[in-house]
């Protein structure tokens, strides 16, 4: 049987340069697909509702202020990049984060822009020109003063993001209902108020309308996702995917001091991240 001859050793080795080159094209080309997905400011906010809590469609406009059509394009650009999931409940579509590691994503986008796009303080200055902006407190102190009971944890989110997972031992009193619903805060117990990230001013109102009542109150430098991403426990009123309701400890109970340590997380560094002062 014949035998074919091999090809010159200059032809092989252009044929191995071109395999080189078409296969670093299609690996960076698949991660510019991703930064593509990523590169919208409409589709970032959606990621940043997502990881409160499962959303439709509808939910997602309402928030948002984007048209049906607009939030629903930006969804499926972000399920095409495996970004997003979906699932069907009755008429209806629920998206959620594909995994924890989207999230983590979007906070890593986030220290870039803190550390190299003096644009974003520009536009922390424009919206807080004539406006007080309250300190934060890290994670550690709030762990400290609520293990001492020296303080109530407050979350402010709508009570959807707060039933699908929140601070141990937090109570729910969304922002647009705090003014009515102060009496259900003792007078005597400081407040640290949380809501959905380091840049979300859902806390901030509510620090500078408890601080206006006379109150002590606090924000926490960080949101729900980003305390969770760091390894700390959890709470959570609906438990999977379909919406049973899961089993919770007694109402507005401080936590166990073991409930506010991480769970399998190496990295011992406090939370001391937020949004600069």
């Amino acid at each position: 049987m014949a035998r074919h001859p091999s090809p010159p050793p200059a032809a092989q080795a252009a044929a191995g340069e071109r395999r080189l080159l078409e296969y670093k094209t299609g690996l960076y080309e698949q991660f510019a697909r991703l930064g593509r997905a990523l590169g919208s400011g409409p589709r970032l906010e959606l990621l940043e509702l997502l990881a409160q809590a499962e959303r439709t469609v509808e939910e997602l406009a309402r928030l948002t202020g984007l048209s049906l059509a607009n939030t629903s394009q930006h969804l499926q650009v972000l399920r095409r990049a495996r970004l997003v999931e979906a699932r069907r409940e009755g008429f209806y579509t629920r998206y959620r984060l594909a995994g924890p590691k989207v999230y983590r994503a979007w906070q890593a986008l986030r220290e870039l822009g803190r550390e190299y796009a003096a644009e974003l303080e520009s536009v922390a200055r424009a919206y807080w020109q004539n406006r007080e902006r309250w300190d934060g407190i890290s994670a550690t102190e709030l762990r400290r003063r609520v293990q001492k009971g020296e303080a109530i944890v407050l979350d402010v989110r709508p009570r959807e993001e707060y039933a699908a997972g929140h601070l141990p031992g937090a109570r729910s009193i969304p922002l647009g209902e705090l003014q009515a619903r102060l009496r259900e805060l003792p007078k005597t117990s400081p407040v640290i108020a949380y809501c959905r990230s380091p840049y979300c001013v859902l806390a901030e109102e509510a620090v500078a309308s408890l601080r206006a009542a006379g109150r002590q109150a606090w924000r926490l430098e960080l949101g729900y996702p980003d305390w969770q991403a760091e390894g700390y426990p959890v709470e959570h009123e609906i438990d999977d995917a379909a919406g049973t309701p899961a089993k919770m400890p007694g109402k507005n109970r401080f936590p166990k001091k073991s409930k506010f340590r991480k769970s399998g997380v190496s990295n011992s560094r406090s939370l001391e991240s937020g949004v600069r002062r």
